[in-house]
């Protein structure tokens, strides 16, 4: 049975696995492949560790687990923004294990989260223009593209990324 739950920072580590995993395998050819096959664990890490060490007042990382293992997770920071809201930095989910609800559970999961924090945020995220699989993913729960905006790349570079937007939390409750 597949349980969500406030990480901590034990979870740190595994956390830091599955982020740099998912860039590899969804990432690659879009962001630098030295970055990609190098340092992206060691870079992970570090933020995971200070994440969950030294949660910003806003922030809740919620995990899926099941015996044990991570799944997934979700990022989100609480009235990140005075337009937009609500900013789901995180949502990754092992591939093989996408297609079961968890990613849709996970988003949930911080919409409600965010809700009982901030009724009036919106819900926001950044999608990199080449990741057509979580734009039809975050399309499919309602949300909208708003923008597309350059961003610089963990590792260098710059890419676009649209911003996804739910003007109304609600429709994720």
């Amino acid at each position: 049975m597949i349980t969500y739950r406030e990480a901590t920072l034990i979870d740190a580590e595994p956390i830091s696995k599955l982020h740099s995993l998912s860039w590899q395998q969804n990432y690659r050819g879009i962001w630098r492949d030295d970055f990609l096959e190098g340092p992206v664990l060691n870079d992970r890490r570090a933020v995971w560790h200070e994440r969950l060490s030294k949660p910003a007042q806003n922030q809740q990382v919620i995990v899926a687990e099941e015996k044990g293992s991570i799944l997934g997770f979700a990022c989100i920071y609480v009235a990140d923004d005075a337009v937009w809201g609500t900013l789901l930095d995180n949502l990754h989910v092992l591939s093989h294990q996408k297609g079961k609800g968890i990613g849709t559970q996970l988003l949930k999961s911080a919409a409600r989260w965010s809700y009982t924090k901030d009724p009036t945020a919106g819900f926001y995220l950044w999608v990199l223009t080449q990741n057509t699989s979580a734009q039809a993913f975050y399309q499919s729960l309602g949300a909208v593209n708003q923008e597309v905006k350059s961003h610089e790349n963990p590792g260098g570079g710059i890419s676009d990324a649209y911003r996804y937007v739910w003007t109304d939390i609600k429709t994720l409750l």
